[in-house]
């Protein structure tokens, strides 16, 4: 350590501002409350009689009260007689084993105690048909066999395509329910025809199986439900890209056109499928780089929900010690395999603390104004962006911007004794 804390001395970490971020967005106060509203907007479960199996099929992405709307879907299907249970629609996630999808599942508060419904989890998936394009196409053992599915899934722009159809209800049934072998079937053209495979797969999906029905969820900016749509088995294919529109309106971006760089505190497959969201950080290994360009990305932490899954921190130029324990290889590997995105997974530099991996990602910033300072973006994570932190660099960007508010005098980050971030204030 004592190398680089020589190397980097004369490197200075700047006093730091918090800033609120204001996005006028509604939000619903009960989610429990709007899904009922939405099934009794379009009751896509009047047709479940007695004694019917209903597979519900959840995800790996951090859904804000996703425990709650599964515990009111579930207590609507049996008070018509259906007999619920749920399985995990997480593709390669989990490290490829059912194992680890239940453990996912668990974690997000879905056990039967907690819910009503049990969980079936297993990588075995049935042959459903060809796409259009002549790829072959799966869905989960589980799923097959049920007189109902019903996907749950939030639609939101996905971190590393575009187009008609992103992150959502058909990429649940597709890529989710398809397990490691069909995801990977899905990805075998590479990211620039996967909105197109996913179309394809989910039309080859819905002409087999017209029992499918689907719950989409829209957030807003601040990770708060904002919508639930009820999908009856006709409106998924023909209603799904308006919605994901809707959802894009809300997304946020850290408000600067050009930025020196970006401290993020934790990355994490709970937060979105790359760690940290390249639609906010401006940086993906397929998309490239665009606002606000930073020169040195810097990733600090780990989530513990993502069971050393790092996929994501190779969009990081510099990371630290405390990610590099964490790594586990066998929950990782799976995900980069099946997307065909390796370096998504390239490890970059390890530093032993935050503030020498801070004073690294600094150094390399070469076009900083050696009056103003560095222009730095401190995020807590890509999915609460109400609250960061900003470099005194950025005060007078920030003070002409009509979203954010300045809310502290510039601190001093402070740091423990093994030279790690202590007691920040996120709040």
């Amino acid at each position: 350590m004592h190398l680089f804390e020589n190397l980097l001395k004369s490197v200075l970490i700047p006093k730091f501002v918090k800033v609120n971020y204001e996005i006028p967005q509604s939000h619903v106060g009960d989610p429990g409350k709007e899904l009922c509203r939405a099934l009794q907007q379009r009751d896509i479960l009047q047709e479940i009689k007695p004694g019917d199996s209903v597979c519900i099929a959840c995800g790996s992405r951090e859904i804000s009260h996703l425990a709650d709307i599964v515990k009111v879907l579930v207590r609507q299907i049996k008070l018509r007689g259906g007999e619920p249970f749920i399985i995990p629609a997480m593709g390669s996630h989990g490290g490829a084993v059912a194992s680890g999808q239940r453990d996912i599942l668990l974690n997000f508060g879905l056990s039967e105690k907690n819910v009503g419904a049990p969980i079936k989890a297993t990588m075995d998936t049935v042959y459903v048909g060809m796409s259009a394009s002549g790829l072959e196409v799966r869905l989960d053992k589980y799923a097959s066999e049920a007189d109902w599915i019903i996907p749950v899934g939030r639609i939101k722009p996905h971190t590393a395509f575009h187009g008609p159809i992103e992150s959502g209800v058909q990429k649940m049934i597709v890529i989710g329910m398809g397990k490691q072998y069909g995801a990977n079937i899905c990805h075998s053209r590479g990211f620039s025809q996967m909105s197109k495979n996913i179309r394809e797969f989910a039309h080859t999906i819905l002409a087999r199986y017209p029992n499918i029905r689907a719950i989409g969820i829209i957030e807003n900016a601040f990770h708060e439900t904002y919508k639930i749509i009820a999908f009856p088995h006709d409106a998924i294919e023909r209603e799904e890209p308006a919605y994901l529109k809707e959802a894009k309106s809300l997304m946020p971006k850290i408000p600067f056109k050009k930025v020196d760089a970006i401290f993020v505190d934790e990355l994490g497959k709970n937060i979105s499928g790359t760690g940290a969201d390249p639609n906010i950080i401006g940086r993906s290994p397929v998309m490239g780089r665009w606002e606000p360009n930073a020169d040195a990305i810097v990733m600090l932490d780990l989530t513990e929900e993502s069971h050393g899954n790092i996929t994501g921190i190779g969009n990081a130029d510099i990371t630290t010690m405390r990610v590099f324990k964490k790594i586990d290889m066998e929950a990782t590997y799976p995900n980069n395999i099946t997307s065909l995105v390796p370096k998504a997974a390239n490890i970059p530099p390890v530093m032993p603390n935050d503030r020498l991996a801070m004073k690294f990602g600094l150094k390399i910033c070469l076009n900083v104004d050696s009056q103003a300072g560095s222009k730095v973006v401190w995020l807590h994570n890509t999915l609460l962006m109400h609250r960061f932190w900003i470099s005194e660099a950025l005060i007078p960007e920030a003070a002409i911007c009509s979203n954010l508010t300045i809310m502290s005098d510039p601190e001093n980050i402070t740091f423990d004794d093994k030279g790690n971030v202590s007691n920040w204030d996120w709040n």
